[in-house]
């Protein structure tokens, strides 16, 4: 598909999903038929038929092994037709074990589309969005490679440091080089430097994930008057000692510029942080950042620091193994968010599933034949070398746009919390929390940070709940926060209550499961978290705060910042 697209293409594609699907089929069987994985079921056969029939479903297991020796040396032919040209490092947040996936040119070919038509539907919604600039906070991860040599990293950061990216990063207020500067710090200091330098200009404000735009408030909140400072003199400061950084801020930052620097200050010194956004880019349209699934955490936080002003625009749904679709309707609320499959991305199956994600006896279906309503988890052909092979996430059809159906993601499948037999999914949690946040509200208070963990060194085990507060009306970053004992034992209750009919069944039987409790934790815990997993690999873009900690390093980083615990104190009504 040609870059120089228009939605005309959006149409096409979505008109013909059925053909285009097949035609995806038909072109990944006749490149991959001889490989030695599909030998064993197809015989060299390119037949979709056959491909339906005799090649199984499979999760990132049971392909491990094949992706293992070409990362290792073996030729590429073991799994793909095409060359296998880098490997994606998965974040490791969503499943506790990070993953690598093999990837060719096309994988970046279909980035490049997604960004593209993502980019005209913006545009659709938004007046004037292609006149501004974008201050979009991305950060790259040094590559490293395998035994092979071939590259190795995060996909974002793959994509970003490929010649693909750079023709789309022509409306960013950051230089190129700031981004691919491989110290987080640094770089995020000067993105928001470049980016308040042009405040006048901007027209989106945003980051791959709300967690990540949440994290750079957090960062703003620390410097915003050593920033300040820096616009008045004209100079950056003297430990931004990156020489690529130096060298293109002072593209940016040309000259000392008091007026804006007292703007800046006034802005952010206020006794309240609410609409900050909004007060230092006053043109920006919206917040592009994924705020669905366990994302859906950050909705309150992000709505505050815009003053609910900005619509919050989750744009795309991807992972390692595929692109899927786009968002068609941005100005849609994020609860209410659905995307569109796009047939040319990959060639999609699904398995229908109930609604707690449990597989049924139904076959297995195509793109264009999933019902309405339905629940299904995703399996995906890629042109890289992943057949049938499971993605792990339940979604629900919410409606067709043309012949492309939409979906909403609900969850990743897997149970995330268990203490005896009991099944608590991600989609559990975060209605719990949900419930919680009102509380917290009628209190002032916002949630900056949350995940879970099954404490099962009591008896009976417990569901335990880490929450980072902050006082809506304080914008001083103190770890000192007034906390009410009764409204805390309330949000215990509150999330106890909310939860599934198997939940509250053992729940009421003490013996099974034993009392929630919350664990209150420093300002700046859910950073530290962070950057525990970033020092093992992860990228700061991809990172996603897991729903539940698995890692016994990653909860002592939680436990060793604990000020306050609290306890629901009765059982939740059956």
């Amino acid at each position: 598909m040609s870059l120089g697209c228009d939605l005309i293409v959006l149409e096409e594609l979505t008109s013909k999903a059925k053909q285009i699907q097949e035609d995806v089929l038909t072109k990944i069987l006749k490149a991959n038929a001889n490989t030695e994985y599909l030998q064993r079921f197809l015989q060299g056969s390119s037949d979709k038929e056959l491909f339906k029939k005799n090649v199984p479903v499979v999760s990132y297991e049971d392909v491990k092994p094949y992706i293992d020796r070409v990362a290792n040396g073996e030729p590429s032919d073991i799994i793909s037709g095409e060359p296998i040209t880098a490997f994606f490092r998965s974040s490791g947040t969503s499943s506790g074990k990070q993953k690598i996936f093999p990837a060719s040119k096309i994988f970046f070919e279909n980035i490049q589309i997604i960004y593209t038509l993502g980019s005209l539907v913006m545009s659709k919604y938004f007046d004037g969005f292609k006149q501004g600039k974008v201050i979009m906070f991305t950060f790259t991860r040094p590559m490293s490679t395998t035994p092979c040599g071939l590259p190795l990293a995060p996909a974002l950061t793959s994509f970003t440091k490929s010649e693909y990216y750079r023709s789309l990063a022509t409306k960013s207020t950051c230089p190129l080089q700031i981004i691919l500067c491989p110290d987080t710090k640094q770089s995020m200091y000067c993105q928001l430097l470049c980016g308040l330098v042009q405040r006048e200009e901007v027209v989106r404000v945003g980051a791959t994930f709300g967690s990540v735009l949440v994290q750079v408030i957090h960062f703003l909140e620390n410097y915003w008057k050593e920033l300040a400072s820096n616009i008045r003199s004209g100079h950056v400061s003297e430990w931004i000692t990156d020489l690529s950084c130096q060298d293109s801020v002072s593209t940016i930052l040309v000259e000392p510029n008091p007026e804006l620097a007292a703007l800046i200050e006034n802005g952010c010194g206020q006794k309240s942080w609410q609409g900050i956004v909004s007060r230092l880019w006053p043109k920006a349209k919206c917040i592009d950042a994924i705020v669905t699934g366990s994302m859906s955490q950050y909705i309150s936080a992000l709505e505050f620091y815009t003053s609910n002003k900005l619509p919050l625009v989750s744009k795309a749904y991807a992972s390692s193994e595929a692109y899927f679709g786009l968002n068609l309707e941005p100005l849609s609320k994020p609860q209410q968010v659905s995307y569109t499959f796009l047939p040319n991305m990959s060639y999609f199956e699904f398995i229908d599933v109930d609604v707690d994600g449990l597989t049924t006896e139904g076959e297995i279906v195509d793109l264009v034949n999933v019902k309405l309503g339905h629940y299904y988890e995703p399996l995906v052909t890629n042109f890289s070398g992943l057949h049938r092979c499971r993605v792990g996430d339940v979604l629900q059809v919410t409606g067709f746009y043309n012949m492309a159906p939409k979906f909403r993601f609900v969850r990743r499948k897997t149970t995330v919390l268990s203490v005896y037999v009991e099944s608590t999914t991600e989609e559990d949690l975060l209605k719990a929390l949900a419930q919680a946040t009102v509380v917290l509200e009628s209190s002032d208070l916002m949630t900056t940070g949350f995940t879970s963990y099954a404490d099962i060194s009591t008896v009976p085990g417990h569901y335990v709940f880490y929450l980072e507060l902050k006082a809506k009306a304080n914008s001083n970053i103190t770890n000192v926060l007034p906390l009410d004992n009764n409204v805390l034992v309330e949000c215990c209750c509150v999330m106890e209550e909310s939860m599934n009919g198997a939940y509250r069944l053992f729940r009421s039987k003490d013996e099974h499961i034993g009392a929630l409790e919350i664990r209150i934790v420093q300002q700046g815990t859910f950073d530290s978290l962070m950057h525990f997993f970033v020092s093992r690999g992860t990228s700061v873009v991809q990172y996603k705060t897991p729903m539940c900690i698995n890692s016994a390093e990653a909860l002592k980083v939680l436990e060793d910042k604990v000020i306050a615990r609290f306890f629901s104190d009765k059982s939740p009504p059956i």
